[in-house]
């Protein structure tokens, strides 16, 4: 991939958006949640193929620190306490070019469990 180099990134708190700039002249928002629940992680992805774990009730989810990593990337702290798996500048430009194909993905794979991206949705199911 040839990705092109970023500029300026922006964390907005209030809206729980992260936006970025490329030198290419591309900018770019990226929603909180979409970076919690496609987070680079062995936690989120698994250890191989077939591995990866569902990210649920991570609607609200917000990042608390953004810190570069040498020249190459970008480690996010989450308020839910996430905080590993490297964003490398490959994986923050993919996600940016292809956020739209990755959420409905996400969604689709939401609707398939049976889950919800709301954090107060219990997965104890009460029958009578």
């Amino acid at each position: 991939m040839n990705t092109p180099l970023l500029t300026d990134i922006k964390l907005h708190k209030k809206s729980r958006k992260v936006s970025l700039s490329y030198d290419s002249g591309e900018q770019f928002e990226l929603s909180c949640e979409l970076l919690r629940v496609l987070s680079p992680s062995a936690e989120v992805r698994g250890h191989g193929q077939g591995q990866a774990v569902l990210q649920t009730g991570k609607r609200l989810v917000n990042i608390q620190q953004i810190e570069p990593i040498g020249h190459y990337a970008l480690k996010i702290t989450f308020d839910d306490g996430h905080d590993s798996g490297l964003y490398t500048w490959d994986y923050l430009y993919d996600l940016c070019c292809h956020q739209q194909k990755y959420w409905d993905t996400y969604l689709q794979q939401l609707h398939q469990a049976g889950a919800s991206r709301d954090p107060d949705v219990s997965v104890v199911k009460f029958i009578e």
